[in-house]
Formats: structure tokens, C-alpha cells, sequence
């Protein structure tokens, strides 16, 4: 369930067209118009479940952490300013879900399988994924905040000062969970894996 109607139109709607008329769309939903509102979420929605997924480590969870981020968006659409941060804001919506629902399950074990992820902005970490065994291993040994990090910058492609105003974090600290996060991974790729060299998540620090 969704917190927009989608129709079937909506849904045949080209990704191309979301995406040229993304203001359009968002001043139409900053209105209360529901079906642009589903325009905007339904060409974005796989990559934030994926996001939430990476974050959380349980696909029950990420769903109702995207789904929580997704009422407070429709809330609070009215209140964003201006149009061109809509996928900074609501990035930082659907973290923050995600972080306030680690926090309230911090005392349950989760366990969960990575799935496949494309992630056409970062090649490295998307051949990363590929060893999702070994990639599996070296999340469970980091927490939600280090894993939000790697999830904004990677999956969904935010600039490292974007993704320490999304956590309400200095750049500073963004920067280092980053590059503990990298290390780890890292590290565990080397340890484990006998076929050659580590293929790593190498993104910029700055």
C-alpha cells in the first residue's frame, strides 16, 4: 500500500516525462494534486526501497520505513520551498525513517538477504555488489547510521554535504563514517575472498 492513488495512466506515464517536468509535477503535488504526487514516488520508488533495504538489513522493515517516509513527503510537500531539492528532501525523509525505526527495533536481531541492486551512478560499488556474500558480512559489522551514509551516497547518488545535512551531521563526520564503512568492506572482501583483488565501493571522500 502506498499513501497515493496510481492509476493505471500513471502508471504507462514514460520515466523520461517524470523527470523533465519534475517541477511541474511538484508544484501540482505541493497543491494536492495525488496523482502527481504518485508520479514523482513511482520513478523513484525502487531505488528508496533499495536505499532502506542497504540501511535497515530487512525488507519488512524498509517498506515501512519507505511507506512512513512517503505519508510524511505527502504532509509535508506544501512546506518545501523550492521544487529543485525535492530528491534531497525527500532522500533525507525516507533516511531518517529509517534511522527512527533502527532506533525503535535496536534490541531485534535482523537478518536479511541482500538482493541485486543497479546502481548506475557508482560502477565500483555496483561491482561491489556482486559479492553479496562478503558485502553481507561487512554491513552486519556496521550500524545504521554508517550504513545510511553509504546508502545516500552510493544507491542514491547524494554529495557527501547533501547526505550530512539529510543526517543532521557535520560533513566531517559523514566523511569519516564513509570512509570506516569503505574500510570495512574493504577488509572484508580481502580477508574472505581468494579470487584476486577486492572489488570495493572506491568512492570520493570529498
Amino acid at each position: 500500500m502506498t499513501p497515493y492513488p496510481v492509476s493505471a495512466a500513471i502508471q504507462a506515464t514514460p520515466q523520461c516525462e517524470a523527470i523533465v517536468d519534475q517541477r511541474g509535477y511538484v508544484e501540482r503535488a505541493r497543491q494536492g494534486d495525488h496523482d502527481a504526487f504518485a508520479i514523482l514516488i513511482d520513478v523513484r520508488l525502487a531505488r528508496l526501497d533499495a536505499a532502506a533495504r542497504l540501511i535497515l538489513r530487512d525488507a519488512e522493515l524498509a517498506r515501512d520505513a519507505v511507506q512512513d517516509g512517503l505519508i510524511r513527503a505527502w504532509r509535508d510537500l506544501p512546506g518545501l520551498r523550492d521544487p529543485d531539492r525535492f530528491d534531497a528532501w525527500l532522500h533525507r525523509l525516507i533516511a531518517n525513517a529509517c534511522l527512527d525505526l533502527a532506533r525503535r527495533r535496536r534490541r531485534r536481531p535482523i537478518e536479511v538477504e541482500l538482493t541485486a541492486i543497479h546502481v548506475a551512478a557508482s560502477p565500483d560499488l555496483s561491482g561491489a555488489l556482486a559479492d553479496r556474500e562478503l558485502i553481507d558480512e561487512a554491513l552486519k559489522r556496521l550500524d545504521p547510521g554508517h550504513r545510511a551514509v553509504v546508502a545516500l551516497h552510493f544507491l542514491l547518488g547524494m554529495p557527501l554535504t547533501d547526505v550530512a545535512t539529510s543526517l543532521s551531521i557535520p560533513v566531517g563526520t559523514a566523511k569519516s563514517r564513509l570512509h570506516y564503512a569503505l574500510a570495512i568492506m574493504r577488509a572484508n572482501v580481502s580477508v574472505e575472498s581468494d579470487a584476486g583483488p577486492a572489488r570495493v565501493p572506491g568512492g570520493q571522500l570529498a
